[in-house]
């Protein structure tokens, strides 16, 4: 039964701290249907943002790094970040429809799930890689890497270093300490193998994905580990597309064809990785409380 998302119209309205003034209009019409899976709130949460601008660095604007919280414009990155986050708090605490409990739970997401181990402790302990980003919220238990479970897999590994090699797109890492930092990240992940469905193959694996899963896009770049991210969802047609946040387009859009049909089209795309969210996947209670 779709009801009103009242407790989240009151967290969106306290959430003035490197945020965009947030209409009354845009507060009202968030709703969902109350009592599924997070995967299903999530594409109904993510549905909602569809036409919000594309907007890039969002979250490098401050000298210090500390969390930004912006419902009104998403790089790829910061839309999944954002849809998630609010998932996870409201099947947290949908049965204690507190403001103040309900805003801070989703803080304490967005933070547990964009910096290491969830703590902002400066620059380098934001997860920049996606496949960091995967290996941190895997172990905190809110995601399940399914790509090995999808036919058509590969194993491999891949040295990163496009930060460090491409400094210049980075400003922070003209201090010495936090290149430093990066660059013992970028170490751990080369070594790191990890499994994936080659987009030649990803219309093999297409009738195993759940909508709601998340869909990691692989680039061929050297140095580079993962390009984009979105939510697969199911269309009329009967085929997954992309949710996300579309540089390409400039706004949160559903893809008018596949993903399989995406990744083969976009030549600089090698291939998927896929994960869900964990159907038990909540914090406690010490989380919850900052702790």
């Amino acid at each position: 039964m779709a009801k009103l998302f009242t407790t989240l119209f009151l967290l969106f309205l306290s959430l003035g701290t490197q945020a965009q003034a947030i209409t009354s209009s845009e507060l009202h019409s968030l709703t969902l249907v109350s009592g599924k899976a997070p995967a299903e709130t999530a594409v109904s949460i993510g549905k909602q943002f569809i036409g919000k601008p594309y907007i890039a660095h969002t979250l490098d604007q401050n000298p210090t790094e500390q969390l930004v919280v912006n419902l009104r414009e998403f790089d790829c990155t910061t839309y999944l970040e954002t849809v998630l986050a609010l998932t996870l708090a409201w099947h947290d605490v949908a049965d204690k429809p507190n403001p103040a409990i309900t805003e801070q739970t989703f803080r304490n997401y967005l933070t547990k799930l964009r910096y290491r181990t969830g703590r902002i402790d400066g620059y380098a302990s934001r997860l920049h890689y996606f496949s960091d980003w995967l290996r941190d919220n895997e172990r905190k238990g809110l995601l399940l890497d399914v790509s090995h479970e999808l036919p058509g897999n590969l194993t491999v590994a891949k040295p990163i270093s496009y930060m460090t090699t491409a400094t210049y797109k980075y400003p922070h890492l003209r201090d010495p300490a936090i290149f430093n930092q990066v660059a013992l990240t970028e170490a751990s992940l080369s070594q790191q193998s990890f499994s994936f469905i080659p987009a030649k193959n990803i219309r093999q694996a297409e009738d195993q994905l759940h909508e709601g899963d998340i869909i990691m896009l692989i680039t061929a770049r050297p140095g580079l580990d993962m390009k984009h991210v979105g939510l697969a969802v199911r269309q009329p047609d009967g085929r997954m597309h992309l949710l996300h946040a579309s540089s390409d387009m400039g706004m949160v859009v559903i893809t008018p064809y596949p993903i399989s049909d995406y990744v083969l089209w976009h030549k600089r795309l090698s291939g998927i990785r896929v994960a869900r969210l964990r159907q038990g996947g909540v914090l406690s209670t010490a989380i919850v409380q900052g702790n």
